[in-house]
């Protein structure tokens, strides 16, 4: 029998969170543009120098600060998506078909065309599923970060209403491809953290950043023991829950003022959410000030790049809404969800703030 792998009893400690209100937020709808839109540029940013260690990517094309060339435009700059981009519109489009969470339908869309650069969890799923289990049989043990690449658009059904089912969602969402405790607290302290910043409520300070996730976090993670993958330095053969490190080594990098890619070396910065989440949290709390330079640093300092810059720019969107972003980003962005289909994204985006915002 199908069960949410993280106590569903820990999700019910959390308050329920107060409508978005546009007449006190009155740039509601930019912010979410931003956030959407940011996810696909950080995307497109990072995913042709995915997995490169951050010196020999930096040795072959400098500080990157827009897109490369494509063969797609005629060798001509331009943003391209990866699985980060597709994953976020199929949800998009799943609750714009059934206006709320369907789950069913969700693992549907996932599993239905080709998705590029896809992990090996999602991968698996979509094997899984295409065999004829359902979605619940098909879901993977994982903790990597392919559910939290695409988690940003669960908060759209809830703007208008808050409550608790935002939490309840968010789980749900995540556990269609990744039913993993980590996961799933993963997932759902983003997502309060996001629904802070569309409040516009910018944290104040660095760790004010890092406190606002970690105090969902350390709800949800308590008593979960987790290896890091780092064999050396002071987190060779660390175990402990990722509270637990954002509490210790990443607070202290923050405070420090440790360079991203310096702390990175130390928790690594790829797909598995023990280095994802530190390095996102890290990126924002010394960044979170300046959104292009918290991309510019996810894109280069960081091994996972295309996923931690998705992640980034999603939350620099909701935070600063869509002023902050280069020309050229937007210009040269093709709006490609799949094969050819250019534009697709940006019409995603308008019927998503047209829909759930008004």
């Amino acid at each position: 029998m199908w069960s949410l792998k993280l106590d569903p009893a820990r999700l019910a400690v959390l308050p329920p969170v107060p409508p978005i209100d546009p007449l006190e937020v009155p740039d509601l709808a930019d912010r979410v543009r931003g956030m959407l839109l940011g996810v696909a540029i950080g995307d497109a940013l990072g995913n042709r120098t995915e997995s490169m260690l951050p010196a020999v990517r930096e040795a072959e094309h400098g500080r990157i600060t827009g897109y490369l060339p494509s063969r797609y435009a005629n060798g001509e700059p331009a943003g391209t998506p990866s699985d980060d981009t597709q994953l976020t519109c199929r949800a998009i489009e799943q609750l714009l078909h059934d206006g709320a969470l369907d789950a069913d339908e969700l693992a549907f869309r996932i599993a239905n065309d080709r998705i590029f650069g896809i992990g090996k969890a999602t991968r698996d799923f979509c094997n899984a599923l295409r065999t004829g289990a359902p979605w619940y049989e098909a879901t993977q043990y994982s903790a990597g970060n392919g559910a939290l690449m695409r988690i940003t658009p669960m908060l759209l059904p809830h703007l208008r209403t808050g409550g608790t089912a935002l939490w309840t969602d968010t789980a749900l969402a995540t556990a269609v491809t990744h039913n993993e405790p980590l996961a799933i607290a993963s997932s759902v302290a983003w997502v309060a953290l996001l629904w802070r910043l569309l409040n516009g409520d910018l944290p104040e300070t660095p760790i004010e950043w890092l406190d606002t996730y970690t105090e969902v976090l350390r709800v949800l993670d308590d008593g979960q023991q987790y290896d890091t993958r780092v064999t050396a330095g002071p987190l060779q053969h660390w175990r402990g829950s990722l509270s637990q490190l954002l509490h210790t080594y990443v607070r202290d990098a923050v405070t420090r003022g440790t360079p991203v890619r310096d702390a990175a070396q130390q928790w690594f910065s790829g797909a598995f959410l023990l280095e994802t989440v530190p390095t996102v949290l890290h990126i924002v709390a010394q960044h979170g000030h300046d959104p292009r330079e918290a991309l510019l640093v996810a894109v280069n300092d960081t091994r996972d790049n295309d996923t931690i810059a998705s992640i980034v720019g999603g939350a620099m969107g909701a935070a600063h809404g869509t002023a902050w972003i280069p020309a050229e980003w937007r210009t040269q962005l093709l709006g490609r969800i799949n094969g050819d289909d250019d534009g697709r994204l940006f019409t995603l985006i308008d019927d998503a703030v047209a829909r759930f915002v008004g």
